[in-house]
């Protein structure tokens, strides 16, 4: 009878065990790098160029494991500071990020955005993207020279839609490229979208004579033979995309974007450094590198101290290029 008792009371002991988890951690913390509940906001439309990055870089991290569900969430608004006003409110908030990039820069300036980027705090830059030439598949333009042609004669007649407000990467792009063909950029009729996406319909519905954005809005476009791609703008020709460079095409203008990830001001050094260690340990996965082939970006990650250096000087410079073109 003792003996059974015994039993009994191993056996209700092992239950417990097994039923209900230990109060006190063994020291192997597997959610210790983990940001529970992140967010990550995209501050234009869907299908833009920091919608496809955030959605992408949130992928990439859930599939390897670096992290558990995200949400990403658009704001769109004002080339991007409708987001950025609401990012920098959220002060404190170390679970919040926003995709961003060199449309924002310009956007702040042009818009006399009250929140700056110096206001946030950098995370990371992740990519380099050149921008494309695109126009519609019964576009009368077969290559860029043609376009160049028709454009210098009549300006306001060829209409150039961009994916960001004006300041940002697909407005500085054309407007340098109207410069060096001889064309003055305040004649140039230059028609904002916010984000790629609605620029894709308005050039495949011929509401614009062509179009400037990222690659990676554009890939799936061309290769469907929907859109035809011109030129890059980018110094070298893009792997895998049957389109000259600018120089190559005697426009002498050589131009690429990026993208980046900022959080609110005023987190804690912990959760800035759980921020940058995710992306940083984004950059040696497998998802990740197949995300940069697949859409042409080229790998330009810097994080921290060094990242807000960059955003300083990208301010700077995008400031100086309007004042040059006459446009600010």
């Amino acid at each position: 009878m003792k003996n059974q008792k015994t039993w009994l009371s191993v056996l209700v002991a092992a239950a417990l065990v097994l039923l209900i988890p230990p109060l006190v951690s063994t020291g192997s913390d597997e959610t210790g790098d983990q940001i529970r509940n992140f967010r990550v906001m995209v501050p234009n439309s869907p299908g833009g160029g920091y919608d496809i990055t955030a959605r992408t870089a949130v992928k990439a991290i859930e599939e390897a494991g670096l992290n558990g569900t995200t949400e990403v969430f658009n704001l769109p608004g004002a080339g991007g500071t409708v987001g950025l006003g609401r990012l920098v409110n959220e002060r404190g908030n170390g679970k919040l990020a926003m995709s961003m990039g060199l449309g924002v820069v310009g956007a702040v300036y042009t818009n006399r955005s009250p929140s700056s980027l110096q206001d946030t705090t950098p995370i990371a830059k992740l990519t380099e993207e050149s921008d494309v030439v695109v126009v519609g598949k019964d576009s009368p333009y077969q290559h860029i020279g043609q376009l160049i042609e028709a454009w210098k004669a009549n300006p306001g007649a060829v209409p150039v839609g961009g994916g960001s407000a004006p300041g940002g990467p697909d407005h500085l792009a054309p407007m340098l490229m109207a410069k060096a063909a001889g064309i003055a950029p305040p004649t140039v009729n230059y028609v904002p979208f916010d984000g790629g996406g609605e620029l894709m319909a308005s050039v495949l519905g011929g509401k614009v004579g062509f179009g400037v954005s990222g690659i990676g809005e554009t890939r799936d476009q061309i290769a469907a033979g929907e859109l035809r791609a011109l030129a890059v703008t980018s110094p070298n020709r893009v792997p895998g995309l049957d389109a000259p460079t600018l120089r190559e095409s005697g426009v002498d203008v050589s131009f690429t974007n990026w993208r980046g990830i900022v959080a609110p001001p005023g987190i804690s050094n912990g959760d800035k450094e759980k921020l940058v260690s995710l992306f940083t340990r984004l950059q040696d996965t497998q998802q990740w590198q197949d995300a940069l082939r697949l859409n042409g970006w080229t790998n330009a990650f810097s994080a921290g101290d060094e990242y807000g250096a960059f955003l300083k000087a990208e301010n700077d410079r995008v400031a100086s290029v309007l004042k040059e073109l006459g446009l600010a």
